[in-house]
């Protein structure tokens, strides 16, 4: 490895040597080559070995005849011997003879680079294989130096496309490298115009880093290449990115629109939909996208929406933060579309304000998005196709229909009886999750009644099935109630007729029917349910004493049975105190003189006042206390009574009392 790093080091400065001293370091390997002077060998080997002569031979010739080059060619190849490099566009009028002239090696270096030079050899690459190769390497190896000569073979050279081809086909990384370069737009631009367009088919395929170039620097190719033909482009097989900024090549823009060669931006679609198609309605394109695309006559923008629908709908319709008035139709189209990501479809659809009519079309995961999102009309005939459907959620049929907006709508329609309904009026009987007000109204909308409560129901829920009457009344269904609480009392208040047409059916005791007292049914059938009722035990149950006295007493109605105890009874734990002294009077005939004294003295103020004395109680005016005076007096438990006829009696019944 170190003779190797030598022998390259010698070689750099063989280069620049003279000639003489390079004969003389290998004088014996040389010493032949002078035979062929025959007798003049002596002349020329001193000649060449003391530098009298060298390879500058021909600089001196070429001052006394032209010969087959011209000074233009004798003075390039005078340079390229002085190592230096000409411009690339130095004038060589003889190419052919310039390359005879030419060693070897000077085609693997800078002396190469020379447009004129360069058109010889790709013109008879056949005849300059050797050097055409030497050539292609040298630009491989040092590209960035070989830049200067590209430019100026790409404006004046004859044979460009060669040139390019032969650089792609032979160098595979000849567009990564000009990709690379400062010059890249150049070299970039100088393929997509000269290359063959099969060439340009085959870079494409390589790889992307040059469709992707193109596509990204296309308003600056046109600009270097206005005439391009629009074949080429399509050749590439690139997606324009921005329409607008090449709209002033409207060769080029219509071309790759019919090609549907354009990326999907809000911008492209909108250039396209003004500036091709020559529409106007700016607002139904940012309002409603698709269905106004979907309207179009000429098919070459909805063509390239529907082959990347997923882009258009990321893209294109979730930016457009308007577009919120797509019809019906334009959803569930969409809807449809296996392909299309299901949360951007979510979002898409949860913009929109139009309501689709029915669930036809829509895939069955997505239903319960329609409904979570509220973007189904709300009929009775779709959420029994909701519930017929793999997607269905009953958790979200709930949610949609708990909606006040939801209820006006759908209970204006009635809900059939017959068995393709069974589902949904079962369901609803079973929502427990409803709120009460709307599990009422739906309870309400029900055709018919249920044979027996649901389970699991809230006690809420069962008192609205009770109250609008939607469960069947029966002894089985009573005692499927529980008893801790007031549902079966409430169930067969709501029935109450029925019970008391047949009450024995029932064997209900005295405690329920004291419950039934308190319930909201009229005061004749409260009144009915007392004759059923033992009231032996109201001297020892105040409470329902207190239960029974007003409602005997807004009866008006006579009831056997009654004794002085249970008179005092249902008197002393009745209220108010006018109920009190209602019943007193109607009852007071079962009750002796000292018992009433009794009970007035239990009365409140001032009836409690009515004892002996000399001491004037005085009862407010009314019927009943004047009711209650009269039998007072005639029983003798009071000695008189008056009644305020003036202003200085004031408006009172006074009471005289006996005195002992």
């Amino acid at each position: 490895m170190q003779r190797i790093r030598e022998l390259r080091a010698k070689i750099a400065t063989l280069r620049t040597a003279k000639f003489n001293e390079l004969v003389r370091s290998s004088a014996d390997p040389v010493t032949d080559l002078f035979d062929g002077f025959g007798e003049k060998g002596e002349l020329a080997r001193f000649l060449i070995l003391e530098g009298h002569l060298d390879d500058t031979y021909y600089q001196y010739t070429s001052l006394f005849h032209s010969g087959r080059l011209s000074p233009n060619d004798n003075k390039f190849l005078i340079q390229i011997r002085a190592f230096f490099t000409p411009d690339p566009d130095f004038q060589i009028d003889n190419p052919n003879e310039v390359i005879a002239a030419m060693r070897e090696a000077d085609f693997g270096q800078s002396y190469v680079l020379n447009v004129k030079l360069v058109d010889c050899l790709l013109n008879e690459a056949s005849r300059y294989s050797d050097q055409t190769c030497k050539f292609f390497e040298f630009i491989a190896s040092q590209f960035e130096g070989c830049e200067d000569f590209l430019e100026a073979y790409y404006a004046t050279g004859r044979a460009v496309p060669k040139l390019l081809s032969r650089l792609a086909d032979e160098w595979r990384q000849f567009v990564p490298t000009a990709i690379a370069s400062k010059r890249s737009l150049s070299h970039i631009t100088q393929l997509v115009t000269n290359l063959p367009e099969r060439a340009l088919e085959t870079l494409a395929r390589d790889g992307d880093e040059f469709p992707d170039f193109v596509a990204a620097k296309l308003p600056e190719i046109l600009a270097l290449a206005p005439d391009l033909a629009p074949e080429r482009l399509e050749r590439i097989g690139f997606e324009v990115r921005d329409l607008p900024a090449i709209g002033k090549f409207t060769g080029i823009v219509r071309f790759m629109v019919r090609r549907g060669l354009f990326k999907l931006s809000i911008a492209n679609v909108e250039h396209i939909y003004r500036e091709v198609m020559g529409e106007t309605n700016l607002m139904a394109f940012r309002e409603r996208n698709y269905t106004t695309l979907r309207s179009l006559t000429d098919p070459a923008l909805i063509t390239r929406v529907e082959r990347d629908l997923d882009i258009y709908l990321s893209d294109v319709l979730l930016e457009l933060h308007d577009n919120s008035e797509e019809d019906a139709a334009a959803i569930t189209d969409l809807l449809g579309r296996e392909e299309l990501d299901e949360d951007n479809l979510r979002e898409f659809l949860g913009r929109q304000t139009a309501l689709l009519p029915a669930l036809e079309g829509v895939p069955e995961k997505l239903h319960a998005s329609v409904f979570e999102l509220r973007r189904i009309a709300p009929t009775w005939d779709n959420c029994i196709s909701f519930m017929g459907g793999s997607g269905f959620a009953a958790e979200t049929l709930v949610a949609y229909l708990d909606r006040k907006d939801v209820r006006a709508v759908i209970l204006k329609h009635s809900l059939r009886n017959g068995p393709e309904t069974l589902p949904l009026r079962q369901f609803l009987v079973i929502a427990n999750a409803l709120s009460d007000d709307s599990y009422r109204e739906y309870v309400r909308a029900l055709p018919n009644t249920f044979k027996n409560f649901p389970k699991s129901l809230d006690s809420s829920k069962l008192t609205i099935l009770i109250e609008e009457r939607k469960i069947t009344f029966s002894k089985e269904t009573l005692e499927s109630l529980d008893v801790n609480t007031d549902l079966p009392v409430l169930f067969m208040a709501e029935n109450i007729e029925a019970y008391l047409t047949d009450p024995e059916m029932f064997g209900l005791d005295d405690v329920f029917r004291e419950g039934l007292l308190q319930a909201d049914i009229t005061d004749d059938d409260k009144r009915a349910i007392i004759d059923l009722m033992d009231l032996n035990t109201l001297t020892e149950l105040p409470k329902r004493a207190a239960l029974i006295g007003p409602i005997l007493d807004r009866t008006n109605v006579r009831i056997s049975g009654i004794d002085a105890a249970k008179a005092r009874s249902l008197i002393l734990n009745s209220r108010p105190v006018e109920t009190q002294i209602s019943l007193f009077n109607k009852f007071h005939s079962t009750i002796a003189v000292d018992e009433a004294r009794e009970v007035l003295a239990a009365l409140p103020d001032p009836f409690s006042e009515i004892t002996t004395g000399y001491h004037t109680p005085r009862l407010p005016r009314s019927d009943e206390n004047r009711a209650l005076v009269q039998w007072l007096e005639t029983r003798g438990i009071i000695s008189s009574w008056s009644e305020g006829g003036g202003w200085f009696l004031g408006d009172e019944i006074r009471v005289n009392l006996k005195r002992r």
